[in-house]
């Protein structure tokens, strides 16, 4: 007969997990070198148990939660029998464990207390550069893994508590920022280590054998929550499909499908009808796939629920071998966080028509990665960012303007920072007005961010975008948001449309505009409360132009509402319908 089990221990012990998690997601804060791990947060910390299984993970990256368990079992695979204290492990290849693309290097740190193996501390970091044809790691016109960085496969980086000195030159001579990304690399295993202590302060006080008790009962409480929650949702099948413009290199739009199967407490995934892999670096590596599938359920589900392996288990996913959704060796894969953003909507599509009074509309989320980079007093300098916009509408709230996704959780670098440390001016940072889908509930407004060359004679520039041919979608009778548009601006002030993505020469004096997509509409437009739109027209969120057309509002000169005449614009909806 099994042992009962204590809950009000349980939950101590699921917080106490929780916060280790998170105090190393602080440390990296603390510690990291980088704007886009430390201001813009591009990581994620957690703790595993021995075998592998995700216990919990810090409030970082949702998208990274499938991640660490298959990447840790490639380490346990070939360090079997080896695994020793002190010891640090690396790897960053998606086709030796990996899962995501070579800027994304893991490191695991086994914690030991009394000779036993108690668990692993691990973190994640997008490093700046990982060296390749194109600064940054991110470029999407690359044709094989090969171009795209150096590959790591599982290796032991600190051996006993001695670093090795041969991985860290190796790496000082293939990224063009080595005091940056070594930085950001120490960063991680510091945080790794601040793990270690703080999970041996709780082996201290309540002894080795019941913390490896307390990590299975939870990831069993976390199964039993999860498969409770799924039971109550109907069951049946629902199937929704997006598109990506294109890769980069033919314009063919590709196609991202979506079916959910829930059937007693399990729930299915299916990709099956999705392009095939593609030939630019936009494909999404199966570990990747499984996360993004994983951070959609989790956020319709109880924000109480435990997020780890137990979570994970009564979830499939399928994506045929040779997808987009599962690429193989060699396929290019640094873009991969286009498709990912695109595989989220496309499963919160289907899970809408599931549970339409609990799944929001269409955002914009990071399509734009921006890469501006070159040398400056001979040295090299890389800006890496990824422009994260707007909310679709919800059942019953607005979409939220200039936030990243449920998915995402990621941060914006300020422009002070920006400019601070790069060549680069950034001459406009503001809300697109009209790009919100409009809906009884709007979506959020796109964002606008331009970048003006001024420190350097010439850099390159390199944009992966999307959402200028298909439109953030919109819901229950909501309209989609704005397309997404890239634009630039040379010395003489000529502005001239460029495609989604593109690498070109950057000279000083000229700019480059990103233009992001708006959130899509929930709901009828025409239903939407008359003094919200009022509000947003003040608040300069829509222009007069669409509060007429869009919503049958009618707003005088002196910003009130014109009673009568919006009567007679509803009246008429109405009476066409």
């Amino acid at each position: 007969m099994a042992a009962k089990i204590d809950p009000i221990r349980l939950e101590l012990m699921k917080n106490a997990f929780a916060a280790i998690a998170d105090e190393m997601a602080a440390t990296v804060v603390r510690t990291a070198r980088s704007s886009v791990i430390k201001e813009a947060m591009d990581f994620s910390t957690g703790l595993l148990d021995p075998v592998g299984n995700l216990v919990a993970q810090g409030l970082c990256l949702p998208v990274h939660m499938g991640s660490f368990p298959p990447t840790l079992a490639t380490v346990l695979e070939k360090f079997a029998g080896q695994i020793r204290p002190g010891d640090v492990y690396a790897l960053n290849d998606p086709y030796h464990g990996s899962g995501l693309h070579l800027p994304d290097i893991f490191v695991f740190r086994p914690i030991f207390y009394e000779d036993k193996l108690l668990a692993f501390a691990a973190a994640i970091g997008h490093q700046t550069d990982i060296g390749g044809r194109v600064a940054g790691g991110n470029a999407c016109d690359n044709t094989e893994i090969f171009q795209e960085g150096l590959r790591i496969p599982p290796l032991r980086i600190i051996d006993q508590g001695k670093p090795s000195d041969l991985f860290f030159d190796i790496l000082k001579l293939n990224v063009r920022v080595p005091e940056t990304v070594i930085g950001d690399v120490n960063a991680t295993i510091a945080a790794c280590i601040r793990g270690e202590r703080a999970l041996i302060a709780l082996a201290k006080k309540h002894g080795p054998d019941r913390i490896a008790t307390d990590m299975a009962n939870l990831l069993d409480y976390s199964e039993k929550l999860t498969r409770a929650e799924l039971a109550a949702f109907p069951d049946g099948a629902w199937e929704f499909e997006d598109f990506l413009d294109d890769d980069g290199f033919s314009e063919d739009p590709i196609r991202l499908f979506a079916r959910v199967i829930k059937k007693g407490s399990e729930i299915t995934v299916d990709f099956t009808g999705t392009s095939r892999q593609v030939k630019g670096s936009i494909n999404l590596p199966i570990a990747m796939t499984q996360s993004s599938v994983y951070a959609c359920l989790r956020s319709i589900m109880d924000q109480n629920l435990p997020t780890n392996s137990g979570f994970m288990r009564p979830i499939h996913v399928i994506a045929e071998a040779g997808s987009i959704t599962n690429p193989v060796s060699p396929a290019p894969v640094a873009a991969r966080g286009l498709t990912s953003m695109r595989v989220t909507e496309a499963v919160w599509g289907a899970l809408a028509k599931m549970l339409p009074d609990k799944v929001f509309a269409c955002g914009a989320q990071g399509d734009f990665g921006v890469t501006i980079a070159g040398y400056r007093a001979g040295r090299p300098f890389v800006l890496l960012e990824f422009l994260f916009g707007t909310w679709g509408g919800r059942p019953n709230k607005d979409g939220i303007d200039a936030l990243s996704s449920l998915a995402v959780n990621y941060s914006n670098t300020p422009v002070e920072v920006v400019e601070h440390e790069q060549p680069v001016r950034i001459e406009t940072y503001s809300f697109r007005q009209d790009s919100c889908g409009p809906g009884k509930f709007r979506g959020g407004l796109g964002l606008v961010r331009e970048y003006h060359l001024v420190g350097v004679d010439e850099a390159v520039l390199q944009v992966r975008s999307d959402r200028q041919k298909f439109k953030p979608f919109g819901l229950a009778g909501g309209l989609p948001g704005a397309n997404a548009g890239n634009y630039f601006r040379d010395i003489d002030g000529r502005k001239t449309p460029l495609p989604g993505k593109f690498m070109r020469t950057f000279r000083r004096g000229e700019s480059y505009r990103a233009e992001l997509a708006g959130g899509g509409g929930w709901g009828d437009p025409f239903a939407r409360a008359v003094e919200l739109v009022r509000q947003d027209v003040l608040d300069e969120k829509i222009s007069l132009d669409s509060a007429i057309r869009d919503y049958g509002v009618a707003i005088g000169p002196d910003g009130e509402i014109d009673v009568r005449a919006t009567e007679c614009l509803r009246s008429a909806r109405r009476a066409a319908e």
